[in-house]
């Protein structure tokens, strides 16, 4: 059957045919369309019987999918570049563990940050846990990678990455899909010690990995995705990465095309007999088209002899930052430009705001009122669309670094002797990663408020369900917070002076405090009430 798919549909129809169990993640773009399509599936054909409700954080997803293929189950984890960051710790084990189950971690990078805090290449992840990767070029490729990433994480019995960039999760083209697979039957590991990471046991299994390793690179030698062309100028080499391929097929429009050979990676560890190829035919120089970070580019400088000219990213033939552009490619590929640049003042920019109607303008009204009263008050922002509290009209934070942090970084604030010190979290947020450091508040009774902005949803990404809704008051009570110091208020004009005045009683406390505004989110409360006059 051929459809048109997004490369992130193409990646979750792909897992369902492939007799999928589970999909485990924590909705960041350009992921989250993976998870939803699923979700959808399931909710047209509950037979499909896929497990596939949001996890808290990319941590518990990771742990969550590694229990699945421990019981011989297909899972798949989703998750943007800097959920990486976040699951590391059960990522790397899971490489020294292995697999029962196929098990597949999507890694949806975002270069140029689109909506992200910083730009990172998931490739690293993958060499650094020493596990096969897949990069599609394409959504034909990105449906057949994620089919056969299923399969080699079983055959290797190791995970295996899965990357994609924004251009590729979000573009749409046509798919030929295959034939639907069953789900495995339910089987124990053969070894359960390799799940047992004791010193002992982890050595050995450590060891069994570095061992693999040489099989590892000679399934991307023979791999199908990676290939290589000897052109009629072998001195002169194209070296092309996942989308980059794409790049460089747009480049050569209706040019007479290149005369350089060219060599395809899709598939990692690099194929070293492919390259060594390229090095037997002379070649002399390499431009490497990669989008993301000059992870290829640095590698083959261990590949090939020292005097073979390697351009790309970190010389300054493509731009060290940001997306790949056909024009960019094209002018590192000495033709011409399609399109003239205009200036950059051209157009001015147009910055997001937060929705008119949503409860944190009323929040960060009240909070600013408040904090003006006080000599330098810091208040430590979060990951969420209430971000944007530090653009105008608010310019209400004064920090804003990664998932969780608004509640420690004022904690460290307050250590250091700042008053008043406070944290703007999410809800979402708060139970992804912002619990433990309300934690650490309690069990040093620092003198901090924070102020959970709480729409009952994760606003950011489209609306899907939020871990702690309708839990927010005992989860904090549980945490030590004392009752009398969780306020809960209604973040409305109407009820302005009740929220400056509990924000004021609270800073005012010499201890951990816990405000929460809750009201629904503005987009999912229209969204409700369109289904509700169905």
């Amino acid at each position: 059957m051929k459809r048109v798919l997004l490369g992130d549909e193409a990646i979750a129809q792909a897992a369902i045919d492939a007799g999928l169990s589970g999909v485990y993640a924590y909705p960041g773009t350009p992921s989250t369309e993976v998870t939803e399509y699923i979700q959808m599936a399931v909710a047209r054909n509950p037979q499909l019987a896929i497990f596939c409700k949001w996890a808290t954080n990319e941590k518990t997803a990771m742990e969550a999918a590694l229990g699945m293929s421990y019981m011989g189950k297909r899972a798949l984890v989703c998750m943007k570049h800097v959920g990486m960051n976040v699951c590391a710790d059960a990522f790397m084990n899971a490489a020294i563990t292995g697999v029962n189950g196929g098990l597949v971690v999507l890694a949806a990078d975002d270069p140029s940050m689109h909506s992200s805090q910083n730009e990172q290449d998931s490739r690293f992840y993958a060499k650094f846990a020493m596990i096969p990767c897949v990069e599609p070029s394409n959504q034909q490729e990105a449906y057949d990678l994620t089919r056969y990433a299923f399969d080699l994480s079983e055959q290797l019995h190791e995970p295996v990455l899965l990357r994609v960039t924004t251009r590729m999760a979000h573009s749409r083209a046509v798919v030929q899909t295959a034939e639907v697979r069953a789900q495995n039957d339910m089987s124990f590991p053969h070894n359960v010690q390799h799940f047992i990471l004791l010193p002992a046991f982890a050595k050995r299994n450590y060891a069994e990995l570095v061992a693999a390793q040489p099989t590892f690179i000679k399934e991307s030698e023979q791999s199908g995705y990676n290939f290589y062309y000897k052109g009629p100028q072998p001195e002169k080499a194209i070296v092309t990465t996942g989308i980059g391929f794409n790049y460089f097929r747009e480049a050569l429009g209706n040019d007479k095309g290149a005369s350089a050979s060219i060599l395809k990676i899709v598939q990692y560890p690099l194929p070293e007999a492919l390259i060594q190829q390229m090095v037997a035919d002379g070649v002399k120089q390499i431009l490497v088209i990669e989008e993301g970070q000059p992870v290829v580019e640095e590698l083959l400088r261990g590949l090939v002899p020292s005097d073979v000219v390697i351009k790309g990213r970190l010389t300054g033939d493509l731009p060290r930052m940001g997306e790949l552009t056909p024009d960019c490619v094209r002018e590192a590929l000495g033709f011409p430009p399609l399109q003239t640049r205009e200036p950059d003042n051209l157009v001015v920019s147009r910055p997001p705001a937060l929705c008119q109607g949503c409860g944190h303008r009323d929040m960060y009204a009240a909070l600013n009122e408040v904090a003006r009263e006080y000599t330098n008050p810091r208040i430590f922002g979060d990951i969420g669309c209430y971000t944007l509290g530090a653009l105008s009209p608010f310019h209400a934070i004064h920090a804003c670094v990664e998932m969780g942090a608004s509640v420690t970084m004022a904690k460290g604030a307050a250590d250091a002797g700042q008053h008043p010190a406070i944290a703007v979290i999410g809800d979402s947020t708060f139970t992804h990663s912002g619990m433990t450091g309300l934690l650490d508040c309690v069990n040093s009774n620092a003198n901090v408020v924070v102020l959970i902005s709480d729409n009952l949803t994760t606003g950011m990404t489209g609306g899907q369900d939020s871990a702690g809704t309708g839990r927010l008051e005992q989860i904090c009570q549980g945490l030590g917070v004392a009752p009398e110091h969780i306020r809960v208020v209604v973040p409305l004009p109407k009820n302005m002076e009740e929220i400056k005045q509990a924000l004021r009683e609270e800073i005012d406390y010499n201890g951990v405090s816990v405000v929460i505004a809750r009201r629904e989110c503005i987009q999912t409360l229209k969204r409700h009430l369109k289904e509700a006059k169905k």
